[in-house]
């Protein structure tokens, strides 16, 4: 259903659309979710790269990419990758306080902060 989705957002919105960016994420954390680690990996940085061109590096929905792209890496043991994007998308929603307002990103109870 995911693919289906993906493909006609990419053929009416192109493949750099917000849309296109949620829709990746939503088929990453699938993948993530089956144990697909090598699928899931390309997905969530797409989605990452076109949340950044479209939205700026300080936004709340980067925080929260880099907090799922985190998550992918602390599930495969890989916590010198993980760490620091957590504390990345911890810095966002930390600077511009989007902790109350836009609880996306679960660095705060990841990194025990």
């Amino acid at each position: 259903m995911f693919l289906n989705a993906l493909a006609t957002f990419r053929e009416a919105l192109g493949d750099d659309h917000l849309i296109v960016a949620k829709v990746l994420t939503n088929l990453a954390t699938l993948y993530r979710e089956q144990g697909r680690y090598t699928d899931a990996e390309p997905a969530t940085k797409h989605a990452l790269a076109i949340r950044r061109h479209a939205l700026g590096a300080g936004h709340p929905d980067i925080a929260h990419s880099l907090g799922v792209l985190a998550r992918l890496y602390h599930e495969q043991g890989r916590y010198a990758d993980a760490e620091p994007l957590y504390e990345r998308a911890l810095a966002i929603t930390e600077k511009g306080n989007y902790i109350r307002s836009y609880p996306k990103c679960p660095c705060d109870r990841v990194l025990g902060e």
